[in-house]
């Protein structure tokens, strides 16, 4: 018969598996699984990489370094509107993030800390703006563009990029406001700030993440869009990187060498914006998703 201290005995002796401890098998399986998804996730960029390495005999072959050269990008820079293209999307870029970082950053501490009459529709306004598909937004867009003379104008194109990235940045930047302690304002007023002073010197410096995920955010939407600056500008001289894409594609065929070596020119100004914000990312987004 098992006494109870026989039974206490064993229960010390044996081996407690601690919170986060796995069986072999288990770290196997999810070793694998991290692998096989990484391979997932990686091969198209690699594939496209690889290709705009290639003669254009090879580009549709599995070929990847054989006769390995640097022509694709040579042509694409000589023999195109490349620069033009990547000059017009970098102008438009950055106005964009510019210009979308200070509206949402004033908007949501306004948002955030004031009492206002509207205030409740303006919330709701920038939640519903967020409803609408592409589809539907670019023919009365392309409409109120060409009304007001914007259609084929880099201004036009960032006041349409301003409509996409500003309600969601609003949005959380409201809510990231709002885990900062209002204190800090009533110090501000203290000391003789006025509201706009208070919000320059004492809150956007605690708002860094936030900002770092606001730039980040409307910086790619303006870089990778795609049917708006179609639809908005013509002539080689006004496109942008998305629209001179295009040129490489006919009902004739793809020039797949030139067109992967401006992709992985495109991709690389949003791989330094994301080294340069990813460390400021994940607590911005997590602090605007919630109120603190």
């Amino acid at each position: 018969m098992t006494t109870t201290a026989d039974t206490r005995a064993r229960q010390a002796g044996a081996k407690v598996r601690l919170r986060g401890d796995r069986s072999p098998l288990a770290s196997v399986a999810l070793h694998l699984t991290l692998i096989v998804t990484s391979v997932i996730a990686v091969f198209p960029v690699l594939w496209v990489l690889l290709t705009s390495l290639k003669p254009a005999k090879y580009a549709t072959t599995t070929d990847f370094f054989r006769e390995t050269t640097f022509v694709n990008y040579t042509n694409l820079i000589r023999d195109t509107e490349f620069l033009t293209w990547f000059a017009n999307s970098a102008i438009i870029a950055g106005l964009s993030t510019v210009i979308g970082v200070f509206v949402a950053a004033t908007t949501g501490y306004a948002v955030s800390r004031f009492r206002f009459p509207g205030k409740r529709g303006l919330m709701w306004t920038l939640l519903i703006t967020q409803m609408f598909p592409v589809a539907v937004l670019i023919v009365p867009i392309y409409n109120i563009m060409a009304s007001l003379g914007l259609l084929n104008q880099p201004a036009g194109l960032v006041i349409t990029y301003l409509t996409i990235s500003v309600p969601f940045c609003a949005w959380m930047m409201k809510g990231f406001f709002d885990t900062i302690p209002r204190e800090i304002d009533e110090s501000g007023e203290v000391d003789g700030l006025t509201p706009f002073g208070t919000f320059w010197r004492l809150i956007l410096p605690l708002a860094k993440p936030g900002l770092a995920v606001t730039a980040f955010y409307s910086f790619i939407t303006a870089w990778g869009e795609v049917a708006y600056a179609s639809a908005f500008l013509v002539g080689d001289e006004n496109l942008t990187l998305a629209g001179g894409l295009q040129k490489f594609v006919n009902q004739y065929g793809a020039q797949w060498g030139p067109m992967t070596a401006a992709s992985v020119l495109i991709a690389i100004p949003a791989a330094l914006v994301f080294l340069f914000a990813q460390k400021h990312l994940v607590t911005g987004m997590s602090a605007g998703a919630v109120k603190g």
